[in-house]
Order: structure tokens, then C-alpha cells, then sequence
């Protein structure tokens, strides 16, 4: 394998030979989700625990496709331009029906952002750039081979029992993360379970090491003459890895189509040749599923372990990380005081929005590659065909709607001649800023975005006041000559007024703080 797989070192933790302190958070799972929820809350100061059963990065490449946003969020985490370099940088995807192209798309065509619209990277990286940053940090504790056991709480705190190569210690905790996967064991030991839908479909992912000239493009095929009837994606990743995605159908034996006398004669077809080391290999169902809540009290659910899609679309890791993003600013404002508990309700109603987002378009996505016979069979070979003719048909091939952030339901003031990037609820548009870049001078706290003006002293804010450069006022302002904007600790954007009004500003701050 050209990644070489090395154990991350065990400590017999504290908890056996004496009783620990109680600690503010603990989360359970070392994956991209908990390690970067770890250490977004200690970019507020609040320290955490980790816990894993595992001492080693996940096998296999599994998520690959990081968005511009979730890309944003690992530059606060200070991996972000690591992972850029090591990646594999891509913004265009093309549609085939067959062996000819009927549809592409462009998911960055202007200039003036820090982050690519996406980095092709396998998992195992990011994990690595994410612990080993969080072994470096004093305020993340990360705790291998530490599987927990058992989860109870009270309306205090929460308490696990966790088992170790050296014994059982316990650990309370003032909140517990659950970051532990679609199976999440803590999921199970709450007996909470998801709703959604599962389709009757299978799908081979394969990971193949070889040397080729193909572009950094996400190439997707609707009945390609290499797999009659089926659909196939193939995407390049570093290390002369490509991934591969065969549609198998429901009656396919996931056990049979892993083996490599059944996977190697299929490769060999999509890439017409036999010079490629076989790497990984899983199958994998469909399935559109959530928890009813994200918030049970003292246990937190995030990533996986919360909610799950079809991978087509890049919304499985990606949401994940807008998940940590959510949560990071408003578990701190609580943990410290600033805020009650009521507001953590904000993070279940706004990531069960956006989760509900995902799951549409995923859904959307899952139907049109996987239609059932009859109505949705029709309209997908019709929309297939018209589209190889017809110009305006080709936006309706759904190969899955690529990953981004959801806009917030917020109920912050809007001004709505201003440009409809920048409403409130949505991320923030990123714009080069002098020397550097906007969204590295948000974030981490409230900020006024003050342009054309000068604004007060805002209490409970700090004020920024950018030169404006062309894409900050095509961003931001359009054809108003002032504007004022308040951004939340997670860059989204709460209001924006065409005028400075520090009681409005100061009443939206003091709402936020209530859950409102």
C-alpha cells in the first residue's frame, strides 16, 4: 500500500490507578470529526478528552472529496493549506451518458478565494494532519485504545465506563460528543436509532494504484459500454490513487464482490488495461438517514453518528465538518458561562436543517443514478437522452449535487438589496483582503464587518473595517456606498443593515446568546 499505516502510541490513562476530575468534554471517536471537534473547541480554550477504540487512521481512502467550506474549517484547525498541498485540487466534473458527454459544470469560475472548490484526499491523511495536530495541543487529550463501554448521565453531567488494554477506569464529563460513526456504539447504548430511507442498491469502491494522465476532474458515466446498465464515477486522488465506483445492483453479494478475482476482471474494463495495483475495496448500501435530535441532554451527537447519506455528493465528511463548525463556538459560549444551555438547541434545529438539506439532494441524487422501473426509470432515460440534444436539460442529469454549506433559517435584519452571497445564513464569502484573505480575519468570535463606514464600539463584538477591494464590494455590497454585517464565531453571517445602528447590532448579539 503507498500509505504506510503506523499505530499511534497508547498511555495508560490517569482513571486507573486514581479518579479523575470531572471534565468539560469528552468525545468519543478519534476519526476527521471528533479530532476536528477537539480541536475547534480549543481554539475557544475548552479543553476535551478523545477517546478510541483504535490505535490507527481508517483503512482505506473512504472520504476523499473535501469541499471549499469544509476546507475553510480545516484552515481554522491549522491543516487547512497541508491539506491543499497534498491534495489534489479539482473544480470541474463531467457527465457522460455512455461513451459521450452530455453535461459539465464549473463549481468555481471566478477568482478571489483562498480554498479550491474541492481537494481530492483520502481520509487516512486528514486524520494523520488532524491528530498529530492534536497531539501537539495542551488542551486535547487524546486517549487511544480507550473503547467505551457504557453511558450514563444525570442532569449534571454524563459518565462512561471505558475498557483498556490495562483495565476499566470511568470518566464524567459536562458533555459527552458522540463522534463515533454511522454504527456509533453510543448511538446504540441510548437506544436511539435513525429514520430515513435505505435503497435496495450496492456499489463497489475501489482504490487502484496506477500512473495515468487523466485530468483532475470527477468523471461520472451513466451506462458506460465498460458496465452496461449501470453508472460509474472515477476520481483521482495523490499517490497514483484513483477511485473508482461501480454500481453493482440490490442482489449483488457484497462478499463475493469484494474479491479480488471478481474486482480485478472489472477494472480492467473502466480503465482498459491491467497495470494497476488493487488497494482497497468495500461495498456499500445506499442509505438517506437521521437521528429525530442531535441534542440529548448531555450527550452531543455529530458526523456519522448523527446522520448518514449516499456518498454521491460529497455531503458524508463534508457535513461532518459544518456539524463541528456549528457546534465549537456555541459548546464554548455555555462551557464559559456566556451563554445557557438553550443555546445548544440552536446547533440541533440549524444541523438538522441542513442535514435535511443533504439528505434531499443526496436522496434526489440516489433516485435519478438508481431509478426505480416504471415512472422514475422513464424520466431518467428521457432526461438522459433530450440532454445530449437539448442545452437546458443538461442541468437536470443528477450525478449528485455537489456539497455546500446550507443557508441558516436566522432571524437576524436583512438588508435585501444587497448581494444575495452575503444574506444572513449563509458562510460568509471569503475575498482577498489587503495582504491576506477575509475569512482568516473572521471567526472565533462576533465580528461588525464595517465597509464604507466607520462603526462604534459594539459590545460583545469586535469591529473590522477591510479596505474594499473589487470582490468585497461585488460580495458584499453591490451598489451600496455603506453596509454594516455581524458575523457569528463560525463565520456565518447573523444581519447586515445598509447603516450603522449599534442598538440593533447589540440587540442581535444578546439574541444570538439566547438561542433566538
Amino acid at each position: 500500500m503507498p500509505y504506510d499505516y503506523q499505530p499511534f502510541p497508547y498511555t495508560a490513562p490517569p482513571g486507573l490507578t486514581a479518579p479523575e476530575p470531572r471534565h468539560k468534554v469528552v468525545i468519543v471517536g478519534a476519526g476527521p470529526i471528533g479530532v476536528a471537534m477537539a480541536l475547534e473547541l480549543a481554539n475557544y480554550g475548552v479543553p476535551s478528552v478523545v477517546l478510541d477504540d483504535n490505535n490507527v487512521v481508517s483503512v482505506g481512502s473512504r472520504a476523499i472529496c473535501w469541499s471549499k467550506r469544509s476546507l475553510e474549517i480545516l484552515d481554522r484547525l491549522g491543516i487547512g493549506d497541508k491539506s491543499v498541498e497534498k491534495g489534489v485540487t479539482w473544480k470541474v466534473g463531467r457527465t457522460f451518458h455512455r461513451d459521450k458527454e452530455v453535461f459539465n459544470f464549473d463549481l468555481l469560475p471566478e477568482e478571489g478565494h483562498k480554498m479550491p472548490a474541492f481537494v481530492n484526499l483520502q481520509q487516512y491523511y486528514v486524520e494523520e494532519f488532524l491528530v498529530r495536530a492534536a497531539l501537539d495541543n495542551d488542551l486535547v487529550d487524546v486517549r487511544f485504545k480507550n473503547e467505551v463501554v457504557e453511558v450514563d448521565q444525570t442532569a449534571e453531567a454524563a459518565t462512561v465506563r471505558i475498557e483498556t488494554p490495562d483495565g476499566e477506569y470511568s470518566l464524567e464529563t459536562e458533555y459527552l460528543i458522540a463522534c463515533d460513526g454511522a454504527k456509533s456504539p453510543i448511538r446504540e447504548m441510548m437506544g436511539l436509532d435513525f429514520a430515513g430511507e435505505l435503497f435496495e442498491e450496492r456499489f463497489l469502491i475501489a482504490d487502484i494504484e496506477m500512473t495515468a494522465d487523466t485530468p483532475s476532474e470527477r468523471w461520472f458515466w451513466f451506462e458506460p459500454t465498460f458496465h452496461p446498465g449501470q453508472s460509474a464515477l472515477l476520481h483521482k486522488q495523490p499517490d497514483n490513487i484513483y477511485r473508482i465506483d461501480l454500481q453493482l445492483g440490490w442482489d449483488a453479494d457484497p462478499v463475493e464482490e469484494k474479491k479480488p478475482e471478481k474486482v480485478i476482471p472489472r477494472i480492467e474494463k473502466v480503465v482498459g488495461h491491467s497495470d494497476f495495483k488493487l488497494d482497497w475495496v468495500s461495498v456499500y448500501t445506499f442509505q438517506c438517514r437521521r437521528l429525530e435530535r442531535f441534542v440529548h441532554d448531555r450527550v452531543l451527537f455529530v458526523g456519522d453518528s448523527a446522520h448518514v447519506v449516499s456518498p454521491f455528493g460529497a455531503r458524508g465528511g463534508n457535513g461532518g465538518l459544518q456539524d463541528v463548525d456549528n457546534l465549537g463556538w456555541k459548546l464554548a459560549a455555555v462551557l464559559e458561562g456566556r451563554a445557557d444551555s438553550g443555546l445548544l438547541e440552536t446547533y440541533n434545529t440549524e444541523r438538522t436543517y441542513g442535514t435535511d438539506e443533504n439528505i434531499l439532494n443526496s436522496t434526489r441524487s440516489t433516485r435519478f443514478m438508481t431509478p426505480a422501473d416504471g415512472a422514475e426509470r422513464l424520466f431518467r432515460d428521457q432526461v438522459l437522452a433530450l440532454a445530449a440534444k437539448a442545452p437546458f436539460a443538461r442541468s437536470w442529469v443528477n450525478s449528485g449535487r455537489l456539497s455546500v454549506p446550507c443557508v441558516y433559517p436566522v432571524n437576524g435584519a436583512d438588508d435585501k438589496a444587497l448581494p444575495r452571497v452575503s444574506r444572513p445564513g449563509a458562510v460568509a464569502p471569503d475575498a482577498p483582503m489587503g495582504n491576506g484573505w477575509l475569512l482568516n480575519a473572521l471567526g472565533g468570535r462576533m465580528v461588525v464587518l464595517a465597509l464604507g463606514c466607520q462603526a462604534p464600539e459594539v459590545a460583545g463584538a469586535e469591529v473590522l473595517t477591510p479596505e474594499i477591494t473589487d470582490e468585497i464590494r461585488r460580495r458584499y455590497m453591490g451598489e451600496a456606498e455603506k453596509t454594516v454585517y455581524l458575523i457569528r464565531p463560525d463565520q456565518v453571517i447573523a444581519a447586515r443593515w445598509p447603516y450603522v445602528d449599534r442598538t440593533a447590532v447589540e440587540a442581535t448579539i444578546e439574541a444570538i446568546w439566547r438561542g433566538e
